[in-house]
């Protein structure tokens, strides 16, 4: 499959638009001299307040910019690392034009090279390696707080590491439905904002977040 590097112009638009772009394509990361090179598999966009047509009750933006989410406001292509339950680092690919909160979470992926890496920083193997927003992060070596708003375009050192997003020409069928484990509203069909390629085993399971289903009953 083709593939070329990411520029700012092709994560300008709103992550609705660019989450689907992403998968088939590779974060390639070197950390502390080890390369891993990871394949998009599943991917969920999240906007920020005043982003869109449609409020998002999903994102870290929602109440406006702070310390934290500081990172989706930002350039596009900027990598924004969070922290999540206090022990995972998720890897999200920031979208959207400067100034406008947006970013694309990398939920899932294979390993393409860097294998022997890979396993080491997580334990597993086969198709569970990258399999959920935590593994990805855990695999790609990138860290909470170290790396956020490391460069995947320019690939710029950060703190011993360096992040690159290639991106795909197509070539397989994209599905897409409600966000993993997303609380409320933000996680049902009112939001199909998860994209993932059809029948890929490294994609993640889907699971109701908190009063998801409930919510769900009501809007059906």
């Amino acid at each position: 499959m083709t593939l070329h590097r990411a520029t700012r112009t092709d994560l300008e638009a709103l992550p609705l638009e660019v989450a689907p772009r992403l998968l088939g394509g590779e974060l390639r990361t070197v950390v502390a001299g080890l390369e891993v090179r990871l394949r998009i598999t599943e991917v969920e966009a999240y906007h920020g307040r005043g982003t869109g047509e449609l409020a998002d009750p999903g994102s870290h933006a929602r109440m406006g910019r702070t310390a934290r989410n500081a990172t989706m406001w930002g350039e596009p292509g900027h990598l924004y690392v969070y922290l999540s339950h206090g022990i995972h680092s998720c890897v999200n690919v920031v979208c959207a034009p400067d100034g406008i909160a947006g970013g694309v979470l990398l939920r899932a992926g294979s390993v393409v090279d860097g294998v022997e890496a890979a396993t080491t920083r997580s334990g597993r193997s086969g198709r569970d390696l990258a399999r959920g927003p935590g593994r990805f992060g855990q695999v790609s070596g990138l860290r909470h707080p170290l790396h956020d708003g490391i460069d995947a375009i320019t690939g710029a050192v950060l703190h011993d590491a360096t992040a690159e997003l290639w991106l795909a020409e197509g070539g397989f069928n994209i599905a897409t439905g409600p966000r993993v484990g997303v609380a409320g509203v933000a996680g049902t069909h009112a939001f199909p904002w998860r994209f993932w390629i059809e029948g890929d085993p490294s994609v993640s399971s889907f699971r109701w977040g908190r009063g998801a289903a409930d919510a769900q009953a009501v809007l059906n």
